[in-house]
């Protein structure tokens, strides 16, 4: 595993969550009059400057179970906590959550089996459970079974968002994230992931209609789409296609989480998922220092990095 390369990677997405919190919601064509290019306050939420949101919260709760080993009960009730406000808020309060994880947190406060919590429907497919899956790339670094990756990203995923399409998206970007693991150039890291993910479909009996929504980025090359073609709403397609978009179209950590809030409505969440990867790619000291300073908890933060790094090493 890359040095520090936790620490990259949940500075990375803490960092553009806060980043798109004030903005949360606006359009493309204000932010194309008014770009964002460091960090706001207040606006949309009315938060102080450096405030991350419900994508750092829950992402900082898998990581804070990952560190005790992989138990699917202790993540979900982190995820109730949490919505307590008692653990891995920026501070103290919840200001923002998804509608599926709010009625998630019904079922799971219900003592119901959290792998049937989260929704099943086609129409609950946002991007709830792909802002905050990334640790579970650290914790399947060494493993080389794509089934076995693909059966506990379910289950994860799950705890929210159970749909496959939910579910697929979180294991491409949990691949993608661990074929950046291995420090080679991001065009090879995306050709990589295409090879690995249609040879593990090659072996599955998934609903091709299914598999076919994500054709934009398994058959093709994602990174040639115009601007005007990549869509930034809540939906977990559009948040994954935008923030590998952001990242193959960019040289810096600076420029990816940017140009990702930039795109305008799910700011933070686009912005949180192109983030991780771009932390996981240019590494911390990318990541401008004046952003890391105003970061709410930071020093909580960097204990959890050192924590869950120990754990893992």
């Amino acid at each position: 595993m890359k040095e520090k390369v936790i620490h990259s990677a949940l500075f990375g997405l803490a960092v553009a969550d806060a980043l798109g919190v004030p903005v949360e919601f606006r359009k493309r064509s204000e932010l194309k009059s008014d770009p964002v290019t460091t960090m706001r306050e207040y606006g949309t939420h009315r938060q102080l400057k450096g405030t991350w949101s419900d994508d750092s919260s829950l992402t900082f709760c898998l990581a804070e179970s990952l560190c005790d080993g992989y138990n699917l009960n202790d993540i979900a009730n982190n995820f109730l906590l949490w919505s307590k406000g008692d653990f891995w808020t920026a501070h103290g309060e919840v200001f923002d959550i998804g509608i599926s994880t709010y009625h998630t947190i019904e079922n799971i406060a219900k003592g119901i089996d959290p792998v049937l919590c989260g929704g099943f429907e086609e129409s609950e497919n946002g991007n709830g459970s792909l802002m905050r899956i990334l640790p579970m790339a650290f914790y399947f670094t060494n493993e080389e079974n794509d089934g076995v990756i693909y059966q506990k990203i379910k289950e994860v995923s799950s705890i929210t968002h159970a749909h496959f399409r939910s579910v697929f998206a979180c294991f491409v970007y949990v691949i993608f994230a661990i074929e950046l693991l291995k420090d080679k150039p991001l065009a090879e890291v995306y050709n990589r992931t295409k090879k690995r993910v249609s040879l593990f479909l090659d072996k599955k009996n998934f609903n091709s209609n299914e598999t076919g929504l994500f054709a934009r980025i398994l058959n093709n090359d994602i990174s040639i789409f115009p601007e005007d073609e990549i869509n930034s709403s809540g939906y977990v397609l559009h948040s994954l296609e935008a923030a590998l978009w952001c990242l193959l179209t960019s040289e810096t950590y600076e420029e990816t989480v940017l140009k990702a809030v930039n795109l305008g409505s799910d700011t933070d969440t686009t912005a949180a998922i192109a983030g991780g990867l771009a932390g996981i790619y240019y590494g911390f000291d990318a990541i401008p220092e004046e952003w890391i300073q105003v970061l709410a908890r930071k020093n909580a933060v960097f204990n959890l990095c050192d924590k869950l790094e120990k754990k893992l090493k």
